[in-house]
C-alpha cells in the first residue's frame, strides 16, 4: 500500500529510540513533516541530530516533560508555531518498570511517577492536541491521535507485571476508547496500539538484563514466533494508522503482540 503523508505534520513523543525513532523514520520516508520530542532533563537536543539529518527541512526536535502541563503546552505550541499545524500525534513517550527507577529509589514514588507520565501525561497531551486540531480547518484530512499502550495492561494481565505499569497502560487503552466515542462525528480519528515484547532499550533494561544467557534463550523461545518484535514492525502499523486509510479502525485498541495478548500463558507453558 502506497502511503503518502506529504503536507501532513506529525508529532512523535519519545522519538529518540526504540519504537519512537523507528516511527520517525517511516513517517519521514512517507513524506511527512515530523516533530519529535526528547525527555527534558534526561535526553538532549544533540541526541536528536542523527534523526534530524534525515530531512532537516521538515523535521524539528522539542524538549518534553510529561509530568508538567506547562511543558506539554509549550511543546505543542512550539510545533504549531514552527509548522503551522499539527495533524498527527503519536503518544509514544513512556517509562517502564526499570527506567522509572531513575526518578526515585522509593517504590511508591516510582509508581506515582509511572502513572503521572504514562497515564496523566498521555491524557494531557491528547487533550492539548485535540484542542489544537479542533481549531484547524479539516480540509487537510482527518487528524490522527495514536496512543501506545502495551499488551500488558492494554490487552491482558501477566503474573508479576508491575501494577502501576499495567494500570497506566490500561488507562491509555480506556482513554483511547473514550476519546473515540466522543469523536465519532468529528474529523479526528483515535487509535491505540499494544505491542508485545519488543526489541527496545526499555525492554532490555526491564526484562532481558535480569536474565542469564540460558534464561534469555528460553524466554525468547517461549515468545510467540520465538522472537522479539522489532520496532520497525510496530512503526509500520503506526504509519498505516497515520494514513488516510485507517479511519475504519477509529476506536480500535490493536493487539500488536504476535499472539501474546490472546495466549498470555504461552510464556509459562514450556512449549511454543
Amino acid at each position: 500500500m502506497d502511503i503518502d503523508l506529504s503536507g501532513r505534520v506529525a508529532l512523535v513523543t519519545g522519538g529518540l529510540g526504540g519504537i519512537g525513532a523507528a516511527t520517525v523514520r517511516v513517517l519521514v520516508e512517507a513524506g511527512a513533516t515530523v516533530a519529535l520530542t526528547y525527555a527534558q532533563g534526561v535526553e538532549t537536543a544533540e541526541g536528536a541530530q542523527p534523526l534530524l539529518a534525515l530531512a532537516p527541512d521538515r523535521m524539528s526536535a522539542h524538549p518534553l516533560d510529561l509530568r508538567s502541563g506547562e511543558s506539554i503546552d509549550r511543546c505543542l505550541g512550539e510545533v504549531e508555531e514552527r509548522w503551522g499545524r499539527v495533524d498527527i500525534l503519536i503518544n509514544n513517550a513512556a517509562v517502564g518498570s526499570a527506567t522509572v527507577e531513575r526518578f526515585s529509589d522509593n517504590v511508591a514514588d516510582q509508581d506515582a511517577t509511572m502513572l503521572m507520565i504514562n497515564a496523566n501525561g498521555t491524557l494531557l497531551m491528547s487533550r492539548r492536541f485535540i484542542e489544537t486540531v479542533m481549531r484547524q480547518p479539516s480540509d487537510n484530512g482527518a487528524a490522527k491521535l495514536i496512543n501506545l499502550s502495551s499488551v500488558g495492561g492494554g490487552v491482558s494481565a501477566f503474573p508479576n507485571f508491575r501494577l502501576s505499569d499495567g494500570m497506566s497502560k490500561a488507562a491509555v487503552a480506556f482513554l483511547t476508547r473514550q476519546l473515540a466515542a466522543e469523536h465519532t462525528g468529528s474529523h479526528l480519528d483515535v487509535f491505540a496500539v499494544c505491542p508485545g515484547a519488543t526489541n527496545t532499550g526499555m525492554f532490555q533494561s526491564s526484562t532481558l538484563d535480569h536474565l542469564g544467557a540460558d534464561e534469555r534463550r528460553d524466554f525468547l523461545y517461549a515468545l510467540p514466533k520465538h522472537r522479539l518484535i522489532e520496532p520497525e514492525e510496530v512503526a509500520r502499523v503506526l504509519l498505516f494508522l497515520a494514513s488516510a486509510h485507517s479511519t475504519v479502525l477509529h476506536g480500535a485498541v490493536i493487539d500488536a503482540s504476535m499472539g501474546l495478548g490472546v495466549r498470555p500463558g504461552i510464556l509459562t507453558e514450556g512449549s511454543g
